[in-house]
């Protein structure tokens, strides 16, 4: 029964689902929830598949393609862009790692945090933008897979930084590096099944964004924080839109 705990947390952390009851709340719950997130992935991006259809069937192309960018950002309640931002604020405000630190837990967004928000959402959405009907409905299903994936090879790949600890701390009490080729094969038979060839390489192009992201955060911060994480996911969600652009 503790691994179902184990996945109801997971849902209760990256999505805003209307979940019932208390089960899967405990704090303990998120401890062994960082293998279930390829399975949230997968959850997000079949409703994200069923709306990109829906939408490609009733509006405009361009058009379609923001309600499907809000769409992927509401399944969080946009949660990793906020993380996205506070990174953006604190990785360019030319301070040292403490200022830096300090700075991405100010709840204040600065200039740096809306340029990296409005750049990422113009970016999926005019990559979006850009897709046949078919290849908007796999880019759904694939953009929040790589996205959850994504926290899995972050959370595995590098320490956590803050030591009076923050949100992400007790999800890292779960990690385990045997967690990153679980993560890699499902995202991996996805991008293939779904696209072949080129969302094979949609998806290696994500975990490559990454990697430089996890070693770009190592260099300025000595490793990961929460904010981290979010940004990870959107960059790895705007690597997969990156490269099926045009489809």
């Amino acid at each position: 029964m503790h691994w179902l705990r184990n996945g109801v947390a997971a849902f209760r952390f990256l999505t805003i689902l209307p979940l019932p009851g208390s089960f899967g709340s405990i704090g303990d719950d998120l401890r062994g929830a960082l293998p279930w997130f390829p399975l949230v992935g997968l959850v997000l991006g079949g409703i994200a598949a069923a709306g990109a259809w829906f939408f490609w069937l009733i509006l405009p192309m361009q058009v379609a393609a923001v309600a499907l960018t809000l769409f992927l950002l509401s399944f969080s309640g946009a949660m990793h862009l906020d993380g996205l931002a506070d990174t953006a604020d604190g990785f360019f405000s030319a301070r040292g790692r403490r200022e830096m630190l300090f700075i991405m837990r100010d709840s204040r967004i600065g200039v740096m945090g809306v340029v990296a928000l409005v750049m990422v959402l113009l970016l999926k959405a005019a990559c979006l933008g850009s897709l046949s009907p078919q290849a908007a409905v796999r880019a759904g299903l694939l953009i929040p897979l790589a996205g959850r994936c994504a926290l899995v090879l972050m959370v595995v790949v590098l320490p956590y930084v803050r030591p009076e600890g923050g949100l992400a701390t007790t999800l890292y009490a779960g990690r385990s590096l045997r967690l990153v080729p679980l993560a890699l094969a499902v995202l991996a038979l996805a991008g293939f099944g779904f696209m072949g060839l080129r969302g094979g390489a949609a998806v290696t192009a994500a975990m490559l964004a990454v990697l430089f992201f996890s070693w770009y955060c190592r260099r300025k911060i000595g490793g990961a924080t929460g904010d981290t994480l979010g940004a990870s996911c959107e960059l790895a969600e705007t690597a997969v839109a990156l490269s099926l652009a045009g489809q």
